[in-house]
């Protein structure tokens, strides 16, 4: 009897405080933010990543200071990247030229600087478009399933059987070179990985509660998908977001090496790659330096994707 007394005080206790009252909280029942916890904020995040992995942070104060020099490009630049001077053709590293001159007489470092342009437009830009499409189709696949899902999946599977960089060459090649068509090119052949990385979190997201509820007060699917189930799908597409592009800088690198990516007199990484190849043994600094910056940019962008996983991915949490 006694315990049965107890129990019944803790529960009317319990129903008090739910309901407004102002009696004392039982010992053993916590308040709703112990049951609940505080959502993290993305501030709280960015200081999880900080203090969990000093490589992440670093490499993204890198990816800042590059997007910074890449936007004030003509401040940063010490000269104007498409400036000729024959004069000054193949000029050794010195403290006019901090990278020296390739062969028409153009300063390397202004010309990697305005390369960053390039690169990272072409990093991001693309990205996001293939993100978008493959976030839209894994989305339809995942929730309505059946023939729409078999379409979307198969289509993908094809696009993902083959090399994305092949793929990316046979448009190239199809409508010719430049960076719009480096856009479109990059654009449709990235897309099968996040559609299948999202159908999959669709598929666990759609037998929830919430989305069961919302179904029943005849929400539109539509409006659950971008409602609901999208959001619920933001941090493993912010970290795809990040290691997806360094790949399209490197495509962009090896589209523009083939010869069918930027043309000149473009500053692109790629370009001034394979421009400084006849030189690598006697002015090998045009060809290093270049190549230098690619990998800089890519490990940066790995990095701190490899950190962004680590705080956003709810299982490693648990673990």
């Amino acid at each position: 009897m006694t315990g049965m007394k107890t129990d019944l005080n803790m529960h009317s206790q319990v129903l008090e405080a739910e309901l407004g009252g102002n009696g004392p909280e039982p010992e053993g029942f916590p308040g709703h933010e112990g049951e609940l916890g505080e959502a993290d904020t993305w501030m709280d995040k960015a200081k999880t990543l900080v203090r969990q992995n000093k490589l992440a942070a670093f490499s993204a104060v890198v990816i800042v200071l590059i997007i910074l020099a890449a936007v004030f490009a003509p401040l940063a630049a010490p000269y104007d990247h498409l400036e000729q001077s024959l004069a000054d053709r193949l000029q050794t590293p010195s403290m006019a030229h901090w990278l020296g001159t390739d062969e028409l007489g153009r300063d390397v470092l202004s010309r990697i600087i305005y390369g960053a342009r390039i690169s990272l437009t072409i990093g991001l830009v693309p990205t996001l478009i293939s993100m978008a499409i493959g976030t839209v189709l894994g989305m339809a696949a995942g929730f309505y399933g059946g023939k729409a899902d078999f379409i979307i999946m198969r289509l993908a599977d094809v696009m993902l059987a083959f090399p994305s960089l092949l793929l990316a060459m046979v448009v190239m090649y199809t409508m010719g070179g430049g960076l719009i068509n480096i856009f479109i090119a990059l654009s449709l052949i990235n897309w099968a990985s996040t559609a299948r990385v999202v159908r999959a979190q669709t598929l666990s997201l759609k037998e929830k509660e919430y989305v069961e509820a919302a179904r029943s007060i005849g929400v539109k699917k539509w409006t659950i998908m971008f409602r609901h189930i999208l959001p619920n799908c933001l941090p493993s597409l912010i970290v795809l977001f990040t290691l997806n592009i360094p790949s399209a800088i490197l495509s962009e690198a090896s589209l523009s090496f083939l010869g069918v990516g930027a043309q000149p007199p473009s500053a692109s990484w790629g370009l001034m790659v394979v421009r400084g190849k006849k030189y690598l043994f006697s002015e090998p600094w045009l060809c290093i330096a270049p190549s230098v910056a690619i990998m800089i940019v890519v490990l940066a962008f790995n990095f701190l994707g490899d950190g962004l996983r680590d705080v956003l991915d709810p299982y490693l949490k648990e673990q």
